[in-house]
């Protein structure tokens, strides 16, 4: 084949591909900045789009006329599909570059969200959440690797914890976004906001995100491993899910568990003995990223318990509109939205074992006085003071979290450790829900009461119980944190686990 034959044409879609990102741009002073900028705009919009549609269900309810169980899988359907999808698609990226794949993310995101915007029945919004999804999976697994990769290991805690706000302000504002666009627009203008953001995110990602350098032979990818591990997710987060509301030992439940425990044999059966994994288990074997994954999906879970709980004490307890369980939530997003880079740079500094420490404490303490506060003549004050804890807790913890995990991925893996480390916190933000609602409904049991017809002391006292819990779940990832090691000082080019 000729020189010439090898070369895509300059004028072509790949030739332009090829000159970017643009060097002049590449060598300016705070290009890494730039980079990260880019990121926390597909961070961003993947965090406002997870809770925006959350206020818009009862609305799609009537729209569509379908029962509210129906109209419910408009989320649960997003949340599924990110979860069980990032993973793999972190672990795509490690193969054929991140810098395409996270700029497919955008352009796959523009498609699902105007074919939401456009949908005509309930089924098409459900198909074009799936696909939305997978555009949100495609960016989401790769942001953080992108930062790994790109800003160097003295600043990384920093940049970290920059796009960790980004998504800590994309979650907060989803819901107050999504009501005024309902309100004065329309559903469908949920979706189409989307459009112009996308936009802008593929022409930045296109232009300023860092030329991949792969290396060896191209691996294929693991089709079969995704065939296990994809559905074992989508049984485990419905059994978590649905397990409150069906029962924990009704059939459905036990039965989504049982298939989630045949599908992960499967899956580890499969990735021990191929020799392309989609996962390389050799990577549970590094400590750091073992503490780090499983003390996020904690700390997640007692965000999303705290989010949960308080709208519940301003309707059963108060007897306050929901507005107020707005308000009263605000702090947590806007605590880790301003404590996230700063803890980010005190990680470069002084490591993540003490601010993940402190973190998690600090957390563990406020949903303990939320215990001693909270009741009929609640002093609302004191409840935003302890609610400023538990979000500048979680603000303190995240960011030097994830920057260890990042740190002690090998380089090759980096998309693949972003991706779990996505996936864990999908978890979190399950078990973060369905833990509190079983708590709650246990200690309304035991006092011969039920969700629907427990007076407002009885639910207080279930509240205080359902607190008790997240304070323990907060102090268990708060003594995990002491126990890990600080991380190298950057991604690894190698490690003395061999993998694959």
């Amino acid at each position: 084949m000729s020189e010439g034959a090898r070369r895509p044409d300059s004028s072509s879609v790949l030739g332009i591909w090829s000159r970017l990102p643009l060097e002049r741009l590449a060598q300016r002073p705070g290009y890494i900045w730039m980079v990260v900028g880019t990121v926390c705009v597909g961070a961003f919009m993947a965090a406002v789009d997870a809770s925006i549609v959350s206020v818009a269900v009862p609305t799609l309810q009537g729209y569509f006329h379908s029962t509210s169980s129906d109209a419910g899988w408009v989320l649960i359907s997003y949340l599924l599909t990110l979860a069980s999808l990032v993973t793999a698609m972190g672990r795509w990226a490690d193969m054929v570059g991140r810098r395409p794949l996270y700029t497919v993310g955008f352009l796959v995101f523009i498609v699902g969200s105007a074919l939401c915007g456009a949908a005509i029945s309930l089924p098409m919004l459900i198909a074009s959440r799936v696909l939305q999804a997978t555009g949100a999976a495609l960016l989401q697994a790769n942001s953080v690797a992108i930062i790994t990769a790109t800003v160097p290991a003295s600043m990384r805690g920093k940049a970290i914890g920059i796009q960790g706000s980004a998504q800590a302000v994309g979650l907060s504002i989803g819901p107050a976004v999504g009501g005024a666009l309902i309100a004065l627009i329309g559903w469908r203008a949920i979706f189409y906001v989307n459009v112009p953001v996308g936009i802008i995110g593929t022409v930045l990602g296109a232009l300023i995100l860092p030329r991949d350098h792969l290396k060896g032979e191209r691996k294929p990818f693991d089709w079969a491993g995704l065939a296990f591990f994809a559905p074992f997710l989508v049984a485990i987060l419905l059994g978590i899910t649905e397990g409150p509301i069906w029962g924990w030992t009704s059939f459905r439940v036990l039965a989504l568990f049982g298939v989630a425990v045949v599908l992960v044999l499967l899956f580890v059966a499969r990735e021990r003995h191929y020799k392309f994994p989609m996962i390389d288990l050799a990577l549970f074997k590094i400590r750091v990223m073992t503490i780090g994954n499983v003390t996020g999906l904690l700390s997640y879970s007692a965000m999303f318990g705290t989010l949960y709980l308080i709208p519940y004490f301003t309707k059963d307890v108060t007897h306050l509109p929901e507005s107020i369980a707005g308000l009263l939530l605000t702090p947590v997003p806007v605590a880790m939205t301003v404590l996230a880079p700063i803890a980010g740079g005190l990680a470069d500094r002084y490591g993540s074992r003490i601010l993940t420490t402190l973190g998690m404490s600090l957390t563990a303490l406020g949903c303990l006085l939320l215990v001693f506060t909270l009741g009929r003549h609640v002093s609302f004050v004191a409840v935003v003071g302890e609610l400023v804890l538990v979000g500048a807790g979680l603000g303190l913890f995240t960011p030097p979290n994830n920057s260890s995990v990042m740190g002690a991925s090998p380089k090759e893996h980096l998309g693949l450790s972003g991706g779990i480390l996505n996936m864990a916190r999908s978890l979190g933000m399950s078990w973060g829900t369905a833990m509190p609602l079983t708590i709650v409904s246990v200690a309304l049991a035991t006092m011969h009461a039920t969700t629907k017809q427990a007076s407002a002391v009885q639910w207080n006292t279930a509240i205080h119980v359902g607190f008790m819990g997240l304070a323990a779940v907060s102090i268990i990832a708060a003594v995990m944190s002491v126990s890990r090691k600080s991380a190298p000082p950057g991604p690894r080019d190698s490690h003395p686990i061999e993998l694959a």
